[in-house]
């Protein structure tokens, strides 16, 4: 197991139901397994103290084969290392909203770094957050799909 900060793996951030059952190599390359190092360093890990339990990632990285299959965006954080799709260890939609209402009030904060994005995704069915790696230019993005 190779921990990339006290409370999150590298094996979960690259889990993949999709390509387990596709037999795709998820395997991420040093540039992406650095970025997601960064990614819990600024912004999983700080998020995960303030919350106080364990935040469960359902999709973190994800090859390009992988994100075509789950519909991802072709420009998506998630190829780069640089989001993950998370949420509540109870997952009910109003924790979800508890920890994606901490996440806004920590990055408006200043206490989560270089946040790009915090999604609200289909009614707090899980959170998407992502973090600037200099690809593009937004930066504490807020947003809601529904």
């Amino acid at each position: 197991m190779t921990r990339l900060t006290k409370n999150f793996t590298l094996e979960e951030l690259t889990a993949s139901y999709t390509a387990k059952r596709l037999h795709i190599d998820n395997t991420p390359d040093d540039l992406a397994k650095k970025k997601l190092r960064l990614l819990c360093e600024k912004i999983l890990q700080p998020l995960r103290d303030a919350w106080g339990e364990p935040i469960v990632v359902g999709s973190g990285y994800r090859c390009r084969m992988v994100n075509a299959k789950v519909g991802g965006v072709a420009n998506s954080d998630h190829l780069y290392g640089c989001a993950a799709d998370i949420k509540t260890l109870g997952d009910s939609p109003e924790n979800n909203k508890r920890l994606f209402e901490l996440a806004v009030g920590m990055m408006r904060s200043g206490q989560l770094e270089d946040v790009k994005q915090i999604i609200d995704e289909y009614h707090y069915d899980w959170i998407h957050i992502s973090w600037q790696d200099g690809r593009s230019t937004k930066r504490n993005q807020v947003l809601h799909i529904k």
